[in-house]
């Protein structure tokens, strides 16, 4: 299964007694920065604006920093969204996926900062799935050292991209909701309601995905970047990244040629690339191992090119083709 380092607790717990203290700072009456005297809230990218939307309904005004088509990680920050956090009633963002947006919110000075990574318990996944240490074995050869040094890399990455997990997603939800109640506590009682409509329908997406998994000829995906470690953990299957957490590192030909191993070893038949990163590297090696390719979309974003209109329904075009790589019966 895919490697997974837990984060130290006592430093998880801090992080939460943090965002916490930053949740409190606002007192007593609800803030009305938004227009129409709506809760003005800041989304760094499309997961937290998804929340925010679903869960603040008619009760909130959503800007998000990231625009559409826009790769998440490498956003910049304009001065516009700068003065725009300034002025934002929350802020929700994901700390450690776009460091310009952790500056921009750190000089921000906003009350109510929502730091997603604090509301559920962050993971390190390599970009391999598999373990392809050798320790023990005498006279290595570069590849093999190319190999090893390959999967530690990886495995010391921490993974950001908690929202591909439906059940942690949901855990995140929850945390927003309460963020959501004590900024505007006129509007408590709907929040918490729109809330537990959506944990539900994100704990519905998760059955979807256990029944959907369950039984497949293999479990093995090939992927552009290494961000579905969390979905493969949770339904026991093994990602191999071609390359790691950032979409933007380049693969090594060592890394390649592992790849094209896994491929015949594991049985696998589709490389999936994604919308919104280049497609070259997935192209390449389909090419080079005769396997089809298809789109499994890490979901950083709403597109015309995207498979479906929102969370839910592109999350459910990827268990299709998640389904259709690995043989799902």
């Amino acid at each position: 299964m895919n490697v997974r380092r837990l984060i130290p607790t006592a430093a998880l717990t801090g992080a939460v007694a943090l965002g916490a203290t930053a949740l409190t700072a606002c007192s007593g009456a609800a803030a009305t920065g938004g227009t129409d005297g709506k809760l003005a809230v800041t989304a760094s990218f499309y997961p937290m604006q998804f929340l925010a939307e679903q869960i603040g309904k008619d009760h909130v005004k959503v800007d998000t920093l990231t625009e559409p088509g826009v790769e998440p990680h490498d956003l910049e920050i304009t001065p516009k969204q700068t003065a725009q956090l300034g002025e934002a009633d929350v802020i929700l963002y994901l700390k450690s996926l776009q460091p310009a947006v952790d500056k921009a919110v750190t000089q921000s000075g906003a009350k109510n900062i929502v730091d997603a990574a604090t509301l559920t318990t962050l993971e390190s996944h390599g970009a391999a799935g598999h373990d392809h240490g050798h320790e023990g074995e005498a006279g290595h050869s570069e590849e093999e050292h190319a190999k090893e040094e390959h999967a530690k890399e990886g495995e010391a990455a921490t993974d950001p991209h908690i929202w591909l997990d439906p059940a942690k997603y949901a855990e995140v939800a929850q945390g927003v909701g309460k963020a959501l109640e004590k900024a505007d506590p006129d509007h408590a009682a709907d929040y918490k309601k729109n809330t537990e409509e959506l944990v539900a329908k994100l704990n519905g997406l998760d059955t979807e995905f256990k029944d959907g998994l369950k039984n497949t000829a293999t479990k093995t995906f090939i992927t552009t970047h290494a961000a579905f470690g969390y979905l493969a953990e949770r339904y026991g299957l093994d990602q191999e990244g071609i390359s790691g957490v950032d979409p933007e590192s380049e693969p090594s030909p060592a890394r390649m040629k592992e790849l094209q191993e896994v491929a015949r070893k594991d049985n696998v038949s589709t490389v999936f690339f994604e919308t919104l990163a280049s497609d070259k590297t997935a192209k390449t090696l389909a090419a080079d191992t005769g396997l089809k390719t298809d789109v499994l979309d890490p979901l950083e974003g709403i597109t015309d090119k995207s498979q479906g209109a929102d969370y839910v329904e592109v999350m459910r075009s990827n268990l299709k083709n998640l389904q259709k790589a690995l043989g799902a019966k």
